[in-house]
């Protein structure tokens, strides 16, 4: 790995790190930990403070993938170092040195990874996001969803090597940090993406 491979690995770690989720409930004099499931990602925002905070969130999620892709790609002058880049910032996301290492679950930042370096693609998994969610009604199928198709749908675009291996390993990573909502999904107590006051 160059010199420019690794300095962008450590800065998209640190970008990677800085939470919006954390950021758009201490902008509403709140904590994000002591809302709903305590996730401070773009969905929990959603369900307890709109989508008006919940939109900055997600856009700034997927800006934190894209700029570490792009960076490595720059820096460390080929795909498989964005894709390398990419991946240290969903795990700086998951284990954010920021906020003690407590983390979303790396959903955005994973597609802002994608958009950059595989456009259509990106684009792709965002929709089967968007329309799992519209359907269900609940984020992490959405999520696991777009994720189990990330794989199989970079090989349309992809021949296996380090780049496709680091795409393996941010999608693993992603369905890990959803173990316990895989869980949840499958005892039927998952949460609805309804804000909780919504909740009867």
């Amino acid at each position: 790995m160059s010199a420019g491979a690794v300095a962008a690995f450590v800065i998209a770690y640190l970008v990677g790190s800085i939470d919006f989720a954390v950021l758009a409930a201490r902008a509403k004099g709140a904590d994000i930990y002591d809302l709903g499931s305590g996730n401070p990602g773009a969905a929990n925002v959603l369900r307890n403070l709109g989508w008006k905070a919940a939109a900055p969130v997600m856009l700034g999620d997927l800006a934190k993938g894209a700029v570490a892709a792009m960076l490595g790609v720059v820096l460390g002058g080929s795909e498989a170092a964005g894709w390398g880049a990419g991946f240290a910032a969903v795990f700086g996301h998951c284990f954010p040195i920021w906020h003690r290492f407590r983390g979303g679950k790396g959903v955005a930042t994973a597609f802002g990874v994608v958009l950059w370096l595989e456009p259509i693609l990106g684009f792709g998994l965002i929709a089967m996001w968007g329309l799992s969610l519209a359907v269900t009604r609940v984020s992490s199928i959405g999520s696991l969803v777009a994720i189990g198709a990330m794989v199989p749908g970079l090989a349309l675009f992809e021949s296996p090597g380090s780049s496709y291996a680091w795409a393996v390993a941010i999608a693993v990573l992603v369905v890990v940090r959803h173990r316990e909502n895989i869980e949840s999904l499958l005892h039927g107590r998952e949460r609805s993406i309804r804000p909780y006051t919504q909740r009867r």
